[in-house]
Formats: C-alpha cells, structure tokens, sequence
C-alpha cells in the first residue's frame, strides 16, 4: 500500500475504469471509489457517455440508404420487425457485454438459445401425441422456469471451468457450445420442435402499447442494468475487474464471485432469448442459434465493448445491435441474397477491430 492509502496500480484505470481505496472501518474493509484526479469525472462510470452516440450518425445513414432503396423501409411494420429481431439477439449482446467488461468471454450463449428451450420443452411435453415425446415430469407452467435455471446452470458450469478448474475460457466456452449443439440435435433427433408451451408463445408474439412485449423487456432489461453498472457497487466492481483483475482484488473485490455470477447470468439471458426467439417463431428449429455468436461480437465491438475488458457501456452495446440489424434489413429490402449476410458479419468485426484500434490506441492482443 502507498503513502495516500490506495492499492498500487488500482488508480491507473482509464475511461470506464474507476480507481479504488481501501477504508478501514471496525475491522471491516469497505471499498469506494477514490477522488479522482484533476478534471476527470467524479463519481461512477456514467450509464451513457457521448461517445456511446457514435453510431447514431451510422443509424441516420443507415436509414437514408434503406428509405432510397425502398420506401417500404421507413414504414412502421418494417421498422418494428427490426425492433423485434434485434430483441433476441439484444438479450445475448446483453449478457456478452457484462461478461466482455469483466474481462473473460463465453461462445456458448450461441447453443444456449436452442438448447435451454428443448430442455425446458422436453420436460414437459407429453410423451405421447405429437411429433416430439417428452419426458411430461413437470407441468407445461413450468416451461419457463425451466429454460431460465437451464441457462444459469450452463453458466455456473462454464464459471467452474474457467475459475475452478483454470481451464482457458475460449476453449471451455467453445467445448461447451459444441457439445450443447451436440445435445440439441440429439434430443430433437435434427427435427423442429414446434409443440411450443402457451407461455413461449405469449411472450413472443404479445403486443404491448403496439410495441412487441420483447422489445419492452429488453428495454427494460438494458436499463436496468446499465443502472446496475453505473450505481450499484457489484456492478462497478465489473469494469475494475475487467481493467486489473489484481488491483481489484487486492482493493477487497470477490472478483472471482462477481465473474462467476456474471457468467451464470449470461447464460440466464441466452435462455430468456430462446424463449423470445422460440415464441415468436412457434417453433425451436435444430440449427436455432447457429452463427450467432459472430453477431454478438460484432455487435459488442461496434458498440464499443473492449475486448480487453473494463471499458463500455449497454447503451453502446445497444446501438451496435440496431446497426447490425438495420444493415440486414437494408441488404434484404436491397435484394441482396441472405448468404452474404454472414461475409458482411465478419467483414463489420473486422472494420471495428481496426478502427478501435486506432481510436483506442491500444493494441488488440
């Protein structure tokens, strides 16, 4: 401990990064944010910055572009079945921002979409009488219970194998949405499931105020936690884990606890998505998910999400999913055939690496 009563290293955060101090009170440790320096912000990491709005003259172009392509753009069932596709992949940006800022990464949320609703279906559907035999061990009520705690549980195993047993995070979130996507095709057989539980349905297609009920839940969930990271102290620990894990620690942050909880509710997230994605559709398809995980990256990364973890925000995040999906619908209403949508994914991560690179002036390692 330096003379001034913090840890060494933990007050050279940057940007989203905030410094921390110790305090002693009785015994107990107690950590709060440091007087920042001269000219720096006071106070937590704020929910939006100004630099969140970069992709809004993006949007704006954006939106010229598919209003010259075809009128058809700018009416409002197009634009609200743009809300409604990015609701679904809005939810795994979510739960892939949280986990970016605290510095680790998890693929697995691709599978979980499709997996947690066939485990929550599977259980109980009726053994006989439709296309697919469930297992009928719990009523159809809880259908969503069940794909929520299937998610968490993904996530808490995925927690165990990274901070548990040290295994590198790519490759245990990379073996786990192999085999997850292994367990969806053979539960389904590769068939569709299109038995949907009357609660799937309902979330999926309900209007609310003329808004698609999904649209308002992921509003509110992105509110809610972009509050979460700004005000309440677990959520700022996120962005000085992210940004010196050691630091963190050493200021009193139960960092592998907040990582661990982060992860199980990534996975909680990917679920409650599938079960958008599932009622809207009708039905759970055996490729559900598939390709996805390149979407979200490419969302988080224009949005502003560090790689290297402790920097960004859901409002960013946000705005990188309406790009995505405005550039599809776009290149839909344009007549561009759907296979290149996956080169154009690609393409747009790469642009961002490069330019938050230069932007950034730090190295993408």
């Amino acid at each position: 401990m330096t003379g001034n009563g913090t840890e060494p290293g933990a007050g050279t955060g940057t940007g989203n990064r905030p410094t921390w101090k110790r305090r002693g009170s009785r015994g107990i440790r107690r950590l709060t944010a440091a007087r920042p320096a001269r000219g720096r912000q006071d106070g937590p990491p704020a929910p939006i910055r100004w630099s969140d709005f970069s992709l809004v003259p993006v949007i704006l172009v954006l939106m010229a572009i598919g209003y010259a392509v075809s009128p058809v753009f700018l009416t409002s069932g197009n634009l609200i079945s743009v809300v409604q596709q990015s609701s679904e992949l809005s939810l795994l940006v979510l739960g892939q921002a949280l986990i970016l800022i605290c510095g680790r990464m998890d693929l697995s949320p691709e599978s979980t979409i499709g997996i947690a609703p066939v485990i929550a279906m599977w259980l109980v559907l009726p053994a006989d009488g439709g296309r697919f035999a469930g297992l009928e061990l719990l009523p159809a009520g809880a259908a969503i219970p069940l794909c929520l705690l299937t998610g968490a549980v993904i996530g808490v195993i995925n927690g165990f194998l990274i901070l548990r047993l040290r295994v590198n995070g790519f490759i245990a979130t990379l073996g786990m949405l192999t085999m997850l996507r292994g367990l969806h095709v053979g539960i389904t057989e590769g068939r569709s499931l299109t038995d949907v539980p009357e609660s799937f349905r309902y979330l999926g297609k309900t209007d609310w105020l003329g808004v698609p009920a999904a649209v308002w839940i992921c509003l509110t969930l992105f509110a809610a936690g972009g509050a979460a990271l700004a005000y309440l102290r677990p959520g700022r620990a996120l962005y000085a884990i992210g940004g010196n894990p050691e630091a963190a620690r050493a200021a009193g942050i139960r960092t592998d606890r907040i990582t661990w909880t982060v992860l199980a509710l990534g996975g909680l997230l990917a679920a409650f998505a599938g079960i958008l994605y599932t009622g809207h559709y009708g039905s759970v398809a055996a490729t559900q998910g598939n390709g996805w995980i390149f979407q979200v990256f490419a969302a988080a990364v224009i949005g502003g999400i560090s790689l290297k973890g402790g920097r960004g925000t859901l409002f960013g995040a946000l705005t990188g999913v309406l790009t995505l999906q405005l550039v599809v619908n776009v290149m839909t209403l344009g007549g561009v055939p759907a296979l290149w949508n996956q080169f154009l994914n690609g393409a747009i991560i790469i642009v961002a690496l490069v330019i938050s690179r230069f932007a950034g002036g730090e190295r993408q390692e």
